[in-house]
């Protein structure tokens, strides 16, 4: 695939006065997604974003439910989100179909970026970012009810990784682990009725929280944030995960794994506390964590896995979400013990 070749006919659909000088490759190599730093001939700048991964329909409502997130966030997040550019008042999204190629272009605004996390978290990090997030979830709460309808949910992403199971058992391994596989998806479906779901709102999540994917000021309140390639309009229990992980004691790591015991640290159940305060959770949310893990190996490992992660990444992750990751969900997670200490028994 041609990358540089359908950047400059993206930027030509939307632009074509202004000439492209420099497109210098800025990936940061974990995805099969690319992203590029675009110089013109004026010195202007901007990032462009190309994908073939996923369905082009969703790439398209994402970004437009995006887009409508971030112009309608209210003070302190009303600059939070990077935004993509428009043309005629929408999302400008080049697709290119030629042949076997089919990918897509979004361009965005260059994000101004203050400071990072460190790799390791302290206390003080760890209890303003629980403060932050909570302000963040009640800012998403807040505009819900004027975003573009989402056509995804939990139930058709894993009713479509059952299809896939059923279609070819054998992309997914031995028989063995196609059937340990639909078992998980029925316990998630079955399981989502235990729990008071009505109840769950349903606001707009990032779910991939790495500490690369956002940035602080310097007294730690969120400043900006980037990469929307798990973007959905879902639970915010989705994002826990993911949090439990930039908080835990072992911290960022360049060769990552998924693992559950995050979620059973001391540094998280401090984290949740802080959000706590600011944005009450229930015992039921707590209680589902465990599902919206399993979740997220069986859609973001299992099922998009292969084709969203490198082939290096996708190996490793999907054979440890057989060997250790799924095995560990109904094992090592104790949701009781995070609900007494938030004292919601």
């Amino acid at each position: 695939m041609d990358y540089s070749f359908i950047i400059r006919k993206a930027w030509e659909g939307y632009d074509a006065s202004k000439t492209i000088r420099d497109i210098e490759d800025i990936s940061a190599m974990v995805s099969t997604n690319h992203v590029y730093r675009i110089t013109f001939d004026d010195d202007d700048i901007i990032i462009a974003k190309l994908s073939y991964f996923g369905i082009f329909e969703h790439f398209k409502e994402d970004h437009r439910i995006i887009q409508t997130l971030a112009i309608n966030l209210l003070y302190p997040f009303e600059n939070f989100l990077a935004r993509s550019l428009q043309k005629n008042n929408r999302v400008y999204i080049y697709h290119h179909k030629h042949g076997k190629t089919d990918a897509w272009v979004v361009f965005y605004n260059p994000t101004r970026i203050l400071q990072r996390l460190p790799r390791r978290l302290e206390e003080n990090h760890i209890k303003k970012l629980g403060q932050q997030v909570g302000k963040f979830h009640k800012a998403c709460s807040r505009v819900k009810n004027v975003l573009p309808k989402s056509s995804k949910t939990l139930r058709t992403d894993i009713s479509a990784l059952l299809q896939q199971i059923e279609a070819d058992p054998k992309q997914f391994g031995t028989g063995m682990q196609a059937d340990f596989l639909k078992y998980h998806c029925e316990t998630f479906l079955k399981n989502r009725s235990k729990y008071n779901m009505s109840s769950f709102e349903i606001i707009p999540v990032f779910i991939d929280w790495n500490i690369g994917n956002f940035s602080v000021t310097p007294n730690l309140e969120l400043y900006s944030r980037w990469d929307y390639d798990w973007f959905r309009m879902s639970y915010r229990l989705l994002d826990f995960y993911f949090f439990s992980r930039v908080v835990s004691d072992i911290g960022d790591r360049t060769v990552f794994s998924y693992v559950i015991n995050t979620m059973m640290e001391d540094r998280f159940i401090m984290f949740l506390k802080e959000y706590h305060k600011v944005n009450p959770l229930t015992a039921d949310e707590i209680r589902f964590l465990k599902e919206a893990y399993r979740f997220f190996i069986l859609n973001y490992v299992i099922k998009d896995g292969k084709h969203f992660f490198n082939e290096q990444y996708a190996k490793k992750l999907q054979a440890e979400a057989f060997d250790i990751y799924l095995p560990s969900v109904d094992r090592d997670f104790d949701a009781e013990k995070i609900i007494e200490a938030l004292k919601l028994k």
